[in-house]
C-alpha cells in the first residue's frame, strides 16, 4: 500500500474513533466492555496461577459459618449457601461470559463471512449450496440444538475418540468439555444472519470497477477476496461481532442455568439457578448480583454495537 493509502487509512481510523467517542453513551459502553475484558483476563491469569501452585481460588473458598450473609462492607453482595463471596464469584464469572462470547462469535464470524463471501463472489452452484446450508441451519431451533449438543458432550454420549478429542481441546482452552460444546453450539448456529448480509454485499462488490480491474490484472480469486472484498465488509463484521457477543453471553447463562453448561467454574447462570431457591426467604443478593452483572455487560455491548453501526456504516455517515 502506498503512502497516500496509509495516510487515508490512518485518517479514517482516527475519524471513526472520534465519532465513536463523541457520545457519552458510546464512551461509557466502550469503557464497560473494556472493564469486563480486563476482569476476564485477570480471572484467567489468576486461575492459571492457582492451578500451577495448587491453590484453591479465592472465589471457591467456603466459610460455612458465614452462609447467607446479606450485603455488607465485608461482602459487598453477601454470601451464598456455602459462605462464598457473591461479589467475587460474579466478578470471576465474567471470565466464563467473555470467553464464550469471544470464541462463539469468532466461530460464527468465520463461518458466516467465509461462506457468504464465496457465495456472493462466485454465484452459481456455490451460491445455491450456501443458500441451502444457511436455510437448513436457519430452520433449526438454535437453543434446542445447543442444549442437545451440550448434553451429548457433558453426559458422555460421544464415542471414545470424539470424547478424547473434546477433552484435549477443552484442556487447551482451559474450559470444560460441556462448555466447549456450548461454544461450538452457539458458534455453529449464529452465523446465518451474517452470511446472508455478507453474501448480498459480496454480490454487489464483485461488479465494482476495482474488483474487475484486479481480475483483469490477473490477481487470484484469493487475493481479490482478501484484499478487495473482505476489507469492505469489515464494518458489518465488527457490528455483528458485538451483537453476537451479547447473544452468546445470554445463551451461556441460560444453558448454565439449566445445568448443561459450566460445572466447576463460577457462572452467572449457575449463580441464578442456585439462588432462586432461596428468593422466597428474602435472600436475593446472589440472583440480583449475577443478573446485574449480566445486564450491564449485555446493555453495554448492545449500545456499543449500535454506535459502531452508526459510525462504520457508509450509508449512515454524515
Amino acid at each position: 500500500m502506498n503512502e497516500t493509502g496509509q495516510t487515508a487509512n490512518i485518517s479514517f481510523r482516527s475519524d471513526t474513533l472520534k465519532r465513536l467517542l463523541r457520545k457519552k453513551s458510546s464512551l461509557a459502553a466502550l469503557l464497560i466492555c473494556l472493564l469486563y475484558l480486563g476482569m476476564a483476563v485477570f480471572a484467567e491469569g489468576y486461575g492459571i496461577w492457582c492451578s500451577a501452585h495448587n491453590i484453591e481460588p479465592v472465589y471457591q473458598r467456603r466459610h460455612l459459618n458465614e452462609r447467607f450473609q446479606p450485603p455488607s462492607s465485608q461482602h459487598w453482595l453477601g454470601t451464598d449457601y456455602l459462605g462464598r463471596d457473591v461479589f467475587l464469584r460474579a466478578v470471576f464469572a465474567s471470565k466464563t461470559a467473555v470467553k464464550v462470547g469471544v470464541i462463539a462469535s469468532l466461530i460464527s464470524a468465520f463461518v458466516g463471512v467465509g461462506l457468504g463471501m464465496l457465495a456472493g463472489y462466485y454465484g452459481g452452484r456455490t451460491d445455491d449450496f450456501a443458500v441451502w446450508v444457511y436455510s437448513t441451519f436457519a430452520s433449526m431451533p438454535s437453543l434446542l440444538f445447543i442444549l442437545a449438543f451440550a448434553l451429548l458432550v457433558s453426559k458422555g454420549f460421544l464415542s471414545p475418540t470424539l470424547e478424547r478429542g473434546f477433552a484435549l481441546l477443552a484442556k487447551g482452552l482451559r474450559t470444560e468439555p460441556g462448555m466447549l460444546a456450548v461454544y461450538l453450539g452457539i458458534g455453529l448456529t449464529g452465523w446465518v444472519s451474517l452470511c446472508r448480509v455478507v453474501r448480498a454485499e459480496a454480490m454487489k462488490l464483485r461488479d465494482r470497477q476495482y474488483v474487475l480491474a484486479a481480475r483483469a490484472m490477473g490477481l487470484s480469486d484469493f487475493r481479490i477476496l482478501t484484499r478487495h472484498i473482505l476489507p469492505n465488509l469489515a464494518h458489518l463484521i465488527i457490528v455483528y461481532f458485538t451483537m453476537r457477543f451479547a447473544f452468546a453471553v445470554m445463551t451461556e447463562v441460560i444453558v448454565s442455568y439449566l445445568g448443561l453448561g459450566v460445572q466447576f467454574e463460577p457462572s452467572w447462570g449457575v449463580m441464578i439457578a442456585d439462588g432462586q431457591e432461596r428468593l422466597w426467604r428474602g435472600i436475593w443478593w446472589e440472583v440480583g448480583g449475577a443478573t446485574a452483572f449480566m445486564f450491564i455487560l449485555v446493555l453495554a455491548l448492545n449500545l456499543l454495537g449500535d454506535a459502531l453501526r452508526d459510525v462504520l456504516d457508509p450509508r449512515l455517515r454524515t
